[in-house]
């Protein structure tokens, strides 16, 4: 079995205007990065993990997969507020009046390849590739190896409380390079995840956070993608040991799909305590025939 991790851009291009670049990472159970990039545009992160993926294979993605509400926010989005929200953790919200649904395009096109969306209620299936939406902000803190006890890192937005752009870029990368320090300790983690054993991966930790945003976005889609395969691990090795599903209590959409965040979860970021060895709950497609 591999994980695969997609760091997806939202947006899907147009004439005019490419598409931003995605992080795309396949990672074998033993830690050994496979194959690591970047690639633009739906068809082309489609036919990557076409090409990757085989029966049995899990995928985690960065992006909104199943979005049936005309307005507002998923249960999903939400939940992430209320169980990491402490840790300054939130979701933005999902629906059918943003212009940004590349996930959803995505989904749709793994479906026809004979992949399945899977909302957690069942385990992973040797017999087809199963793949979920997941959140990396929610592994950073969810994932106690990592050591985000308190806060998630600020490697993604500048940080306010710094007024001149340089310093804000400055900083940015220092906490950018300091959670990659701590990714590079997951080669003795369960599971592991050793990003020297790929030269793409291994540029991560061998070169500084660059300062200017093109190159910093570059690096940061690699390692959101690299987070993202390691989610999909947590999740196919330990399901509900080390992770929780966000929104499954959603209403299904027109073919009984639940919108849902498969995220890693430390035991007093689960609902109302929920024991760690939960049961997961039935599926909707059962209840909703």
């Amino acid at each position: 079995m591999n994980y695969i991790g997609v760091d997806l851009a939202w947006g899907e291009g147009t004439v005019a205007r490419a598409a931003k670049e995605s992080g795309l990472v396949c990672l074998a159970a033993s830690g050994t990065v496979l194959d690591a990039g970047w690639a633009r545009g739906i068809d082309t992160v489609a036919g990557w993990l076409l090409r990757t993926a085989s029966p049995g294979d899990v995928v985690a993605i960065d992006a909104p997969l199943v979005v049936a509400n005309p307005t507002g926010i998923r249960e999903c989005e939400r939940e992430v507020a209320q169980r990491y929200g402490r840790w300054q953790v939130y979701a933005n919200p999902s629906n059918l009046g943003r212009p940004w649904l590349g996930g959803v395009t995505l989904r749709q096109r793994l479906e026809l390849a004979g992949w399945a969306y899977t909302d957690g209620s069942q385990p992973p299936r040797a017999d087809v590739v199963q793949f979920f939406e997941c959140y990396p902000y929610t592994t950073l803190v969810g994932a106690a190896e990592l050591g985000y006890d308190i806060e998630r890192p600020r490697y993604k937005r500048f940080n306010p409380a710094l007024s001149d752009m340089a310093a804000k870029r400055a900083f940015r990368a220092a906490e950018c390079d300091e959670l990659l320090r701590r990714m590079s300790r997951l080669t003795d983690a369960r599971p592991p995840l050793d990003l020297r054993s790929h030269p793409v991966t291994a540029q991560l930790l061998d070169e500084p956070s660059p300062l200017l945003d093109i190159p910093y976005k570059h690096r940061e889609d690699l390692l959101d993608a690299a987070l993202c395969a390691w989610t999909a691990a947590l999740w196919a090795e330990y399901r509900f040991e080390r992770c929780q599903v966000l929104g499954g209590d959603d209403l299904p959409d027109a073919q009984g799909r639940v919108p849902v965040i498969i995220a890693p979860a430390r035991p007093e970021q689960r609902k109302g305590g929920m024991p760690v060895h939960a049961r997961p709950r039935l599926s909707h497609v059962q209840e909703h025939p």
